[in-house]
């Protein structure tokens, strides 16, 4: 312990891993991973114990991203989350496509899962099961490293992190922090957030260098914004997530497009991309993204249009960059945006997977229409939907109940809201298109 003298202080104390509370959890061969020592012990375990298993406990980025590096060492991994899906930032709509993908290339994972016990060479589950594992990484998350800040009598936040104003001062004169110990504002909600990214650090370290020695830097708020890579996927989103947009009180607008990165003769693959806005104002709220070219290009210009309060109905007129290899014509992001202006202010509803369901369950009288042709119907379809391809819906609209709510769909969506557009047409009075369609549908129903 020594004592020094200072006229301005920086806080930059960082955050730690946080390790639940279960038994065994303190084992030779269980790991955190939040710096390189922590990277130099789990490999020097690897390269003198040659592990053949391992179990991952929960499946944020770093629990996934070590999950990928594992399995291609050629390991057994299991992946256990206590929640019912895995990356739980994301909505469950998205997760789900995620969480399949985790397991086509073959790990185990388990979800809604509590774990009691740690031992030499297994995990035990609550419910009985023992997971094999020579070797366990903890990746339960981060907490902030304040005990300075608090025995200093600094002021704390959320997640006890230290509370600083836009320009990184602390509650006491002269003293600064920044980095992972701090908690930041979200540019949306403008309320205090904790979510610590290498990003974000860099970016307030730079804030209270300048602001202490003068300068006039602010810092301005985050999005939350992430991405990683899982195997061949990219995972990635900014903003408000559904389920936050209406924890925050917010008349959400949703929509699932589904859209290659580029055209199919340019190898395009396919990417899906959520799109929340605020439905009184048109303002996006908030992006995800799973697909495997191109998402980091979609996600940075939702970050920059909910940056700059842009409306769903702004994307459409951006200028974005085009050319095959690059792009389809009207880009995944354009699109999106279209497709919630649809929504919003032209008339053209939509309806989400779960808000089909909750209308099916209701007892209120209800129309859907598969309007894809009859050999898809066939192959697979929503319970209780009739057969009505949209090439015979003109003929076939004057028998239906136009007082009815009536719900169209196709694969994705796109046939869908034409059927959806004709019967408008006809005079029908609630009209909604399943967003997504069939794939988004079986997805979360767990058909495909």
């Amino acid at each position: 312990m020594f004592t020094d003298h200072y006229d301005k202080l920086v806080i930059a104390t960082g955050a730690r891993a946080t390790i639940p509370p279960i038994k065994g959890a303190d084992g030779q061969h269980v790991f955190t991973l939040r710096n390189i020592n922590d990277m130099n012990r789990i490999k020097n375990f690897i390269d003198t114990n040659r592990p053949r298993s391992a179990a991952i406990i929960g499946t944020g980025f770093i629990g996934l991203e070590v999950c990928e590096n594992l399995k291609g060492l050629g390991m057994e991994v299991t992946l256990l989350e206590k929640l019912p899906q895995v990356t739980p930032g994301l909505d469950s709509d998205i997760s789900v496509y995620v969480q399949d993908y985790i397991r086509q290339n073959g790990v185990d994972l388990l979800t809604g899962v509590s774990i009691i016990e740690i031992t030499e060479n297994s995990v035990a589950l609550s419910d009985g099961k023992a997971i094999k594992a020579d070797m366990v990484l903890v990746s339960t998350g981060v907490r902030p490293n304040t005990e300075l800040a608090a025995a200093a009598g600094i002021e704390l936040g959320v997640a006890g992190a230290i509370r600083v104003n836009t320009k990184m001062q602390t509650s006491l004169p002269n003293i600064y922090a920044c980095g992972d110990c701090t908690e930041q504002f979200h540019v949306v909600t403008r309320k205090p957030v904790y979510r610590p990214l290498g990003s974000t650090a860099n970016k307030t370290g730079r804030i209270a260098g300048d602001s202490m020695t003068g300068g006039d830097l602010e810092f301005r708020g985050i999005l939350g914004t992430g991405i990683f890579k899982i195997f061949d996927m990219t995972v990635a989103q900014t903003g408000l997530s559904e389920r936050e947009a209406l924890e925050q009180g917010y008349e959400v607008a949703i929509c699932h497009n589904i859209k290659p990165n580029k055209p199919e003769y340019m190898h395009g693959k396919e990417m899906v991309i959520k799109g929340i806005a605020d439905k009184k104002t048109g303002r996006l709220l908030g992006a995800q993204i799973v697909g495997y070219e191109g998402v980091d290009k979609r996600i940075d210009v939702f970050v920059t249009a909910i940056t700059f309060k842009a409306k769903a109905e702004d994307l459409f007129h951006l200028d974005l960059a085009y050319a095959p290899p690059f792009s389809t014509t009207k880009d995944p992001v354009m699109y999106t945006g279209m497709i919630l202006d649809n929504a919003i202010h032209r008339g053209r509803p939509l309806i989400t997977a779960q808000g089909l369901d909750a209308l099916i369950q209701s007892g209120e009288k209800y129309t859907l229409i598969d309007a894809r042709v009859s050999a898809q119907y066939e192959k697979d379809h929503v319970d209780t939907a009739q057969s009505i391809p949209h090439e015979n819906l003109r003929n076939t609209a004057e028998s239906l109940d136009k007082d009815a709510v009536t719900v169209t769909y196709c694969n994705k969506g796109t046939t869908g809201n034409a059927a959806q557009n004709v019967l408008i047409n006809r005079g029908f009075k609630r009209v909604f298109n399943l967003s997504g369609g069939q794939k988004q549908y079986s997805k979360t129903h767990g058909k495909e």
